[in-house]
């Protein structure tokens, strides 16, 4: 386990509550995808190839927001294999209700090319997902 992410944000408005039992530090898969599962959910796990909705707030390291669904006060549907790699295998560690803060390196997000000129390239993306329902 890592120390977690010291530019973690305060929880937008509009998200639950964190389990109070929630780990201060990441869990690292062998992709080298880092994980906390802040709120476990009741609800099923999602494979690769199922549809979620979910709400997620993403940070560069340092703290700078690039994107949030909490900012624009509406969840976000879309298939667990039209994303980046580090979304579609952290997502499948939570269940449905449930809430993760993933810590993506760039090999799983963007690389090199970055994206939409708000995400550099090589840049480690952070995200705190709620996983609303699995399709």
């Amino acid at each position: 386990m890592t120390a977690a992410n010291p530019a973690f944000p305060a929880l937008p408005n509009g998200a639950g509550a964190i389990d109070a039992g929630a780990p201060a530090a990441f869990t690292q898969t062998a992709s080298g995808l880092k994980y906390r599962i802040l709120r476990e959910g009741a609800g099923v796990k999602p494979a690769a190839s199922q549809s979620v909705e979910v709400h997620y707030h993403g940070w560069l390291d340092g703290g700078r927001v690039f994107d949030s669904s909490y900012q624009r006060g509406k969840t976000i549907s879309f298939g667990l294999n039209q994303v980046i790699r580090g979304w579609t295998e952290g997502m499948q560690l939570v269940g449905e209700g449930g809430m993760i803060e993933l810590e993506i390196p760039s090999d799983l997000g963007y690389g090199a090319r970055g994206a939409g000129g708000v995400i550099p390239g090589n840049a480690t993306l952070h995200f705190l997902v709620e996983l609303m329902k699995v399709r």
